[in-house]
């Protein structure tokens, strides 16, 4: 995780620290996901920072994982990955929270 600053103000240091860091794209709404297997129909991603009205987008990094249909529910600190039951092991993305 990177800085984030404190609700009651921050030196300027801190503050070039953070705004530097989003222009550099490093904005702490990114983490990974592997599906469940063994006949699952979902998987959840546990994030405190997804909310009903985020968009959670999803990357395969595993050729596994390329293709595969699936859509999210959200909800306050996670999202639900529908999918087809999933017997292959290894199918994983990255995903990134907007809002």
């Amino acid at each position: 995780m990177f800085r984030i600053l404190n609700p009651s103000g921050a030196n300027p240091r801190e503050i070039s620290e953070v705004v530097n860091n989003t222009m550099n794209g490093k904005t702490n709404n990114t983490g990974s996901i592997t599906l469940a297997v063994g006949g699952a129909t979902s998987t959840v991603i546990n994030d405190e920072r997804i909310g009903f009205d985020s968009v959670v987008i999803l990357t395969p990094t595993t050729s596994g994982a390329s293709g595969f249909a699936y859509y999210i529910e959200n909800a306050k600190g996670s999202a639900t990955i529908r999918h087809a039951a999933n017997t292959t092991a290894g199918r994983t993305f990255r995903y990134v929270v907007v809002g």
